[in-house]
Order: structure tokens, then sequence, then C-alpha cells
């Protein structure tokens, strides 16, 4: 893992830093695992704006990704570490013993030629997916169910992973990366390492028109606008905007959105630090 700095031969280059790409290893998809994009822009089935600031992008394909590690027991070998366009992580393309392809999250350390596996006979190395009860404890882990096959809902992002602190029970005690500890069920899959590309919080994009080609359009900061547009809008002169709040009037920047009475609070034991 590695960034590069530009050097500043244009405006746009001038502060931009780029991922040294170094741990791909080939540029080309595997086409039988591409499904098409589409994007909506923020409008709804009505065409009405729904969410702003989306619009425009490079197009792009849709890798399928196997979250769900389903085939078990059966070995693969990682094919190759590949770029993609839709998340933060890199892929790596693994092929069973049979022959078939997947996607999977690539692993930070994840090697070309190194063979993968998935079940409660697997070992605990980085690549393989096994169910929390058979992992060791103190473990880092990425890429969690939160209900048994369900396929990896937590920790899936560039450089994220979780750890594992306790089993009591049929529940296992987990770190998550936002801070909180949670239980979650013994019998779920995690895989173990942490996610690839633990340098994306580096990049510096450079120029609002690489926010463009991603898909994202402008944004007007809320104190700039008049009182009927947003709750942080108007005043005389250049005015705070009071307590920062979103446009239909929630507060935000601390204000705990989570609801009291959620069935699943039961498995928190610790909330995130603010």
């Amino acid at each position: 893992m590695s960034v590069r700095k530009l050097k500043p031969i244009t405006p746009g280059q001038r502060f931009r830093v780029v991922n040294g790409f170094d741990a791909i290893t080939t540029d080309k998809p595997e086409k039988s695992l591409l499904a098409p994009l589409k994007k909506s822009g923020g409008r709804n089935s009505q065409g009405k704006m729904t969410i702003r600031h989306r619009g425009g992008g490079h197009k792009r394909r849709y890798r399928i990704i196997d979250f769900k590690r389903d085939k078990q027991d059966v070995t693969a070998t990682v094919n190759s570490i590949q770029y993609d366009p839709n998340r933060t992580a890199f892929i790596a393309l693994v092929e069973y013993k049979d022959g078939e392809k997947r996607y999977i999250i690539a692993q930070n350390g994840l090697q070309v030629g190194q063979e993968v596996a998935s079940g409660k006979n697997a070992n605990p190395e980085i690549g393989n997916a096994l169910p929390l009860n058979n992992i060791p404890l103190g473990t880092i882990i990425s890429c969690i169910e939160l209900r048994p096959g369900q396929g990896a809902v937590m920790a899936r992002s560039a450089g994220t992973f979780a750890q594992l602190m306790a089993r009591d029970g049929k529940f296992a005690t987990v770190k998550l990366p936002s801070g909180e500890t949670r239980l979650v069920l013994s019998n779920c899959l995690a895989t173990i390492g942490a996610v690839s590309n633990s340098d994306h919080q580096l990049l510096v994009s450079g120029k609002a028109g690489r926010s463009r080609w991603l898909g994202r359009r402008p944004r007007t900061r809320p104190v700039a606008m008049n009182p009927v547009d947003h709750p942080m809008g108007g005043g005389e002169g250049r005015a705070s905007g009071g307590h920062p709040r979103s446009k239909n009037g929630i507060p935000a920047k601390g204000f705990r959105t989570r609801s009291k009475t959620k069935n699943t609070n039961r498995y928190i034991i610790e909330r995130r630090k603010k």
C-alpha cells in the first residue's frame, strides 16, 4: 500500500494525492461477474429529486461480490487483486477447484496464488471466512455478518477492521470500527484480517471536477441560504446559522437519532464515542 503526491504542474494537481495501486495486479475485470449499474441521479419513480447533490459521474459496471462466502470446505486460489469503482476496498478474484470464479473483498496482505477457504474447518488465516465460534479471541476480523447466512454487512470499507473480544454462550462480543462494542451471534461468519486499501483515507482529490466524476454535485452551505430554504439560513450580515441541523430540522453533530425503543439496543454493550 502506498500513495503518490503529484508534482504541481497544474492547479488541479498541486495538492493531489493518488493511490499507488501497487497491490493491483490486473486492470481487466472478469466478464462473467459484471452486471449493469443504473443511476437514478437522486430521483424517485416520479422523477422527483429525493436526494440532493447526486447526478452525473462516470459510467460503471457492478462487480458481483460474494459477501456470503457460502461455498464452504472448498479451497479457492486468488487469481488477481482488482480495483472496484463501486467501493473503497480492493477486490480479489478467486477460482475454486471446480472452476467457479467469484469476487471477494480483499484483505490486507492477500497475495496472488494464495489459497482461501470458508467454513468452520478453515484455518484462521488472512482471507479465510469462519464462524465467530471458530476464531481465536483477540483476532482482527472484517466483513462480519449480523445474521447467519445474511452475508457480510459490517467492516467492509477500505482499511476497516473489528476485533473479537469475548464469547459467552451463543453470542460473541465484537469491537466494531466505530468504537461500538456489540454482541453478534457466534455462528455468524467473519473474515480474518483487515480490509485492503488502508491508504484510502490519505487520498486528496485536488479539484472539484474529481467529485463530479464520482457522481457528486455541488453543495450549497446552509448558512448562505434564505430562511425559506433551510433552518440555518437568513440573518443580518454573516450570521452563524444557529444550531447545526438538517434541511428537515433534525439536529446534527452529536444529536442521537437512534430510536430508544429499537429492539437491537440490547445487543449494544458500549456506544461509539462522540
